[in-house]
């Protein structure tokens, strides 16, 4: 009898499908910088427009020409969103001024706050979050973690090493010492909105190391 090869040549098993390609969950979907620059000035425009209180998720997206949804993927609330334009031209993290003299430190950090202020959000957020915040202790707290703390930092710093070099004496309050530079700096250009030359600063800057070693005297 003839036997048939292919009867006795064993069965190859069929080629396993390739495993499906793996889609990366919802949630990792990246952030488009375009649009969260665009929603970032959206907003200046809407606080411009109608203020903190009124300014909602929905006039922001539809300055923005974007969807609610890609402002929640952002930030949970419009307070999240407005802290995050503050707390992106915050001095937290900039070095502490180290000139070797506390005039050249005063100097130096007079310099930093006036560029900061000259930003936008100095002058369209920021008053208008002081004023909410006058009303609302989550919106005061939060304010006062996001402008306070860099600066005050960098004042610590300041005074630490003028205590250092002898030029102040211990238990000098670096609070005070902000106080004294920013207090001014802030009125003249936030709220009087005047010039800031650099003759004004070197002033200031003399007038804030007096006013700190004047208790030694």
């Amino acid at each position: 009898m003839t036997t048939d090869p292919a009867a006795s040549t064993p069965a190859t098993a069929p080629a396993a499908d390739p495993a499906p390609a793996r889609r990366a969950p919802a949630g990792a979907a990246v952030l488009r910088e375009d649009v969260t620059e665009a929603i970032r000035a959206a907003v200046l425009e809407e606080l411009a427009a109608v203020g903190f209180s009124r300014m909602s998720i929905e006039g922001i997206a539809r300055r923005a020409g974007v969807g609610k949804t890609a402002v929640y993927r952002r930030w949970k609330s419009k307070l999240h969103l407005v802290l995050d334009l503050v707390q992106a031209f915050a001095v937290d993290g900039l070095p502490v001024p180290a000139t070797g003299s506390l005039y050249g430190d005063v100097r130096a950090l007079l310099e930093v706050m006036s560029h900061v202020l000259r930003h936008p959000v100095a002058s369209a957020v920021i008053p208008d979050l002081l004023v909410e915040a006058a009303r609302n202790p989550e919106i005061a707290d939060a304010v006062r973690g996001a402008l306070l703390d860099g600066e005050l930092r960098m004042a610590q710093g300041i005074v630490a090493d003028a205590v250092a070099r002898g030029e102040l004496p211990a238990g000098t309050d670096p609070g005070r010492a902000l106080d004294l530079a920013i207090g001014p700096l802030y009125w003249r250009q936030v709220v009087v909105r005047d010039e800031v030359p650099a003759a004004y600063l070197d002033e200031l800057a003399g007038s804030v190391v007096a006013g700190l070693t004047a208790a030694r005297d």
